[in-house]
């Protein structure tokens, strides 16, 4: 019988907070059961090993992030847009790197519906935020790949300590906002 009050949320969100703590790949059944103090065979109750923990901390992250990138978006549009969704990448990336380190590659299969939601969320967003430019309807998936790549390229470069220089980074990043958004509106 399952230990009371641990249910599949408690151990994914045990799992997601032992992810920003540790980083993605110490996260091991026997670390989050000792977390939670249950054995490790107790885990099995809740989750189907490690590719599934990993998907569900995935899912957690993206549905996190989805809502972080939405509510940094509600009434913005065209630069002002592009610069919330930078921001609220890195801020959430700083926050939970473990959490966002679990969305970059996600062993999903069709099956995983609340995945492939959350993950939609997220792109969802991103549309948004490029939706005011005259972006070719044949040329969005590269547009969302570049702006993905880009905010999160400087997300996880940032969260990893790798900008040594003194040249202020916000400052960086409203510059690649100001480009992305002249190359955007074809000016």
């Amino acid at each position: 019988m399952p230990r009371a009050g641990l249910d599949r949320d408690v151990v994914v969100a045990a799992a997601a907070d032992l992810a920003d703590e540790v980083g993605l790949p110490d996260v091991t059944m026997s670390l989050l059961a000792q977390r939670l103090g249950v054995r490790a065979p107790s885990l099995y109750k809740h989750v189907d090993g490690q590719a599934d923990l990993a998907r569900r901390v995935a899912t957690l992250a993206l549905t996190e992030l989805g809502a972080a990138l939405r509510d940094a978006l509600q009434g913005r549009s065209g630069r002002d847009a592009l610069a919330a969704a930078a921001h609220a990448l890195r801020r959430y990336a700083a926050a939970h790197p473990g959490r966002y380190a679990a969305t970059v590659r996600v062993d999903a299969d069709e099956t995983d519906t609340d995945l492939a939601a959350a993950g939609d969320r997220v792109l969802q967003s991103l549309a948004a935020a490029v939706a005011a430019y005259p972006v070719d309807p044949a040329d969005t998936v590269h547009v969302l790949r570049m702006v993905r790549s880009l905010f999160h390229g400087f997300a996880v470069i940032e969260a990893a300590g790798g900008f040594q220089l003194d040249t202020d980074r916000d400052a960086s990043v409203e510059w690649f906002v100001d480009f992305v958004d002249r190359g955007l509106s074809g000016r």
